[in-house]
């Protein structure tokens, strides 16, 4: 049985959500961990739903963004917990020090208030996990899907019991039952490779999804194919300003009126506007795809 804990990151619901997996008698698994600023809140919402947080044995990573998974070491730390992670991932959850510094660049001194304090796993508590392996976990089978697009280490997982994919951000942000977005934060989004991957979750048929952003979507298929449409069509009006030579600073503004119109047009109460710009914020967006498109096809812009 799959259950969902909101991580109340900063005390705001509906942003962050952990997938919590009854695999057998006392043994637990998590799909990430939330940053370390959560740590907490999950804790105590596996207390919640009649859980003991010891028997959280397997810890699933999506990718080592830290919004993701900068509360792993906790886990690992405190209940012994397994993490499971892409191999491009996996050294930053052992040695966290070029992600901290990478992180450093974008939040600055706001780093430990947004996600708590980083710290490095012991090798023998991660695993490397390559597309195609199957983990046999107590009574539940996983089947690693890499998942690039989002991020080049992203892995979602199938897990065919529940027909589910627990598909980190390569699925989007999905608030509340709204439209899906797309998060394009740098530094190495890929937009042919995140159609592939929704090609990959697309095949498999699934039931439903679990994103990370937030929840689970019951009706999966034309989300997806939302998400597509909404990859490409945001990334060419991103191609248009940089084209007029606009500066990243002025495209921002712009940004964010632009997907505020997108998401009304989608019939999103205007109460979740917030959320979602809280979720996905428009400036990480604007670095993404700038980057995207100079590093991809610069032959196309300035």
């Amino acid at each position: 049985m799959v259950h969902l804990i909101d991580a109340l990151h900063l005390g705001k619901p509906d942003v962050i959500c952990i997938a919590l997996v009854e695999c057998g008698p006392n043994e637990l698994l998590l799909v990430d961990s939330g940053p370390e600023s959560v740590f907490g809140s999950v804790v105590e919402g596996v207390r919640s739903l009649g859980f003991e947080p010891g028997h959280v044995r397997h810890l699933l990573a999506s990718h080592v963004h830290l919004d993701h998974t900068g509360g792993a070491w906790r886990w690992a730390k405190e209940f012994g917990t397994t993490i499971y992670a892409h191999p491009k991932g996996a050294p930053h959850l052992v040695d966290p020090s070029k992600l901290v510094e990478s992180a450093k660049r974008i939040y600055g001194d706001k780093m430990g208030f947004l996600w708590g304090a980083v710290g490095s796993i012991p090798e023998g508590h991660v695993i490397a996990v390559e597309d195609g392996a199957e983990l046999q976990i107590s009574s539940k089978r996983f089947q690693v899907l890499c998942t690039p697009g989002h991020a080049q280490h992203h892995n979602s997982y199938w897990l065919e019991s529940e027909r589910t994919v627990f598909a980190g951000d390569v699925a989007g942000v999905l608030i509340r039952g709204g439209p899906p977005v797309p998060p394009f934060p740098p530094p190495d989004i890929h937009l042919e490779s995140w159609k592939d991957s929704l090609d990959k979750i697309r095949s498999l048929q699934p039931a439903s999804i679990h994103i990370t952003h937030f929840g689970k979507v019951a009706d999966p298929m034309p989300a997806l194919d939302a998400l597509e449409k909404r990859i490409f069509g945001w990334a060419d009006w991103m191609k248009e300003r940089l084209i007029e030579g606009k500066s990243e600073a002025e495209i921002i503004p712009e940004f964010e009126k632009f997907t505020v119109r997108e998401l009304l047009g989608d019939r999103t109460p205007r109460e979740d506007l917030a959320t979602y710009e809280y979720a996905d914020p428009a400036s990480m967006s604007v670095a993404g795809l700038t980057r995207y498109w100079r590093k991809y096809h610069p032959e196309q812009v300035p």
